[in-house]
């Protein structure tokens, strides 16, 4: 099979790009994804030599076992939009207002497509199983992998391995992490409880929005004084609510944010600064707090051989040239939820491209790839599941 991957990779190109558009124009919500994995499963059944299922409502996940037994090998994408209205003026645009697929999980579903097309042509030569997992609800904790996961889907994995495309990447070349290569992303959510008032007397209230003030600024403090410099950890505020007209001082004011880092002792610390910081300074102007954490994804941390595999497998088709040793990633990715299961590894794949104007960045309304960096994920697919489960 190896001299035909090539061939096989270039003839389904075309389709790919078909495939990709089509979901771009038709994007879906997360837990929402009813008429993609439709799509989805309908264009896996057109296959044959596939066992398909629907571990929950919007996913879909594909067998192909082999004849003879042997390693299991999941390969995973994701199939949700994002809650973004599309700025982009293409034939292709999202057709539905207000939701875009602006992440390229569209890309990673077509590519997906692609190479469970082509692997499930050589049933007779797998040696164990090819599981491809369709995923939903990527961009929403507690996300959809969890969810898959929880349904049995992902039990008797032997690896696991994704693809991102990366608009920050040139296109076509391949970011390659060991270790971990996503920090965990969590949320606080804090109420400063003070005593409103007339905006004129404050001596007469406890004003929560001064207190917030203080609040905010001392968290900063936990990254530059509780942590080492050495270590990776960002604390941001990102949503404040309080106030209902200018001359009044409000009883109450919600803060809300979100955290992320790499190593998990300082995980399980955070909550615990937070939550000193804001006892401390709510207790010194006499007002009262409530404090709720709530973890969302862990770290996506790629497993010694399985990233060898995939390394390899780039170097020996590619060349070393295409391969970038890149840099811990601050956001935050559900494949983690795989890896509790079995040992596994993520790849950047570049997809931006200045010179046709592809520059924007992921979550971005105007956010497009080079549909070129797709065939080279479909075949790093099949190129890899041939090394597991057929050589």
């Amino acid at each position: 099979m190896s001299l035909e991957t090539k061939k096989w990779a270039d003839e389904v190109a075309e389709q790919v790009i078909s495939w990709r558009r089509y979901l771009h124009q038709h994007p879906e919500l997360s837990f929402e994804e009813e008429k993609t994995s439709q799509f989805i499963y309908e264009t896996l059944e057109s296959f044959g030599n596939l066992e398909l299922s629907r571990p929950t409502k919007t996913s879909v996940v594909a067998r192909l076992i082999g004849s003879q037994p042997g390693k299991v090998l999941g390969i995973r994408a994701d199939i949700d939009a994002l809650p973004i209205h599309e700025e982009n003026d293409v034939p292709y645009a999202s057709g539905k207002a207000g939701v875009m697929h602006a992440c390229g999980h569209d890309g990673h579903t077509a590519m997906l497509l692609g190479a469970a097309k082509i692997l499930s042509q050589y049933k007779d030569q797998i040696k164990g199983e090819v599981r491809f997992f369709f995923q939903h609800a990527e961009e929403l904790p507690p996300g959809g992998a969890a969810e898959i996961v929880r349904a049995g889907a992902a039990d008797g994995l032997d690896s696991i391995i994704g693809i991102h495309l990366a608009s920050y990447m040139p296109v076509g070349k391949f970011g390659v992490l060991y270790g971990a290569l996503t920090s965990s992303t969590d949320r606080f959510d804090i109420k400063i409880q003070g005593k409103g008032g007339h905006s004129s007397q404050p001596e007469a209230s406890v004003d929560p929005i001064v207190i917030g003030a203080q609040v905010i600024t001392g968290l900063q403090q936990i990254v530059s004084r509780n942590v080492s410099a050495l270590d990776k950890v960002v604390i941001s505020v990102t949503m404040l609510n309080a106030g209902t007209a200018y001359n009044i001082i409000p009883d109450s004011m919600t803060l809300t944010g979100s955290t992320r880092c790499f190593d998990a002792q300082i995980r399980q610390n955070i909550p615990m600064w937070i939550e000193r910081i804001v006892k401390g300074i709510t207790e010194a102007h006499g007002a009262s707090y409530e404090f709720t954490f709530s973890h969302g994804y862990t770290s996506v941390v790629n497993d010694k051989q399985v990233t060898k595999l995939m390394e390899d497998t780039i170097r020996e088709r590619w060349g070393e040239e295409e391969i970038i040793y890149i840099d811990p990633l601050m956001p935050g990715e559900d494949f983690s939820e795989y890896l509790k299961k079995a040992p596994g590894c993520f790849i950047q794949l570049g997809a931006g491209n200045p010179d046709k104007g592809f520059t924007y960045p992921h979550h971005h309304p105007r956010f497009d790839f080079d549909e070129d960096a797709m065939v080279r994920g479909v075949e790093l697919f099949v190129r890899a599941a041939q090394k597991v489960v057929m050589e």
